[in-house]
């Protein structure tokens, strides 16, 4: 069983992704934060398989806090889970030590595809299971 630490500053939408991984059998969600300041604290605490990160949140955005989990958790993969991904690109996503991209607009079968490949290293976190069925 895989632990995750969701973060989003929409309670709705944490709650959400909070049943989602909760109701996979693979998957436990240790944690939940309102900020990436949370985050990061939480991380050092619970030491999650996986972090799954919303890009635009207060005290401390997706990015920042990605940065900065990089420095302190470099092991532990990050998913940006977020509306504004396709305004991110890969490369900067990379640089910033992140997984995988997801966006709020696709089904959240893609979420949990792509959060399953990066701790499973089944695939690359930025590819849709479309792009992967392509190569």
């Amino acid at each position: 069983m895989k632990s995750v630490l969701i973060a989003d500053d929409h309670t709705l939408i944490r709650e959400a992704l909070c049943d989602l991984f909760s109701s996979q059998e693979d998957f436990e969600v240790c944690g939940d934060a309102e900020n990436g300041q949370e985050a990061i604290e939480m991380a050092q605490v619970l030491r999650p398989d996986l972090i799954v990160l919303d890009l635009s949140m207060p005290v401390m955005n997706g990015i920042e806090a990605a940065g900065a989990l990089r420095q302190l958790t470099p092991e532990t993969p990050i998913i940006v889970f977020s509306e504004y991904s396709d305004v991110f690109s890969e490369q900067v996503a990379r640089s910033e030590g992140i997984s995988g991209l997801a966006s709020k607009t696709e089904p959240v079968s893609v979420l949990l595809y792509k959060a399953r490949a990066v701790l499973y290293h089944t695939a690359d976190g930025f590819l849709s299971p479309n792009q992967r069925k392509e190569q």
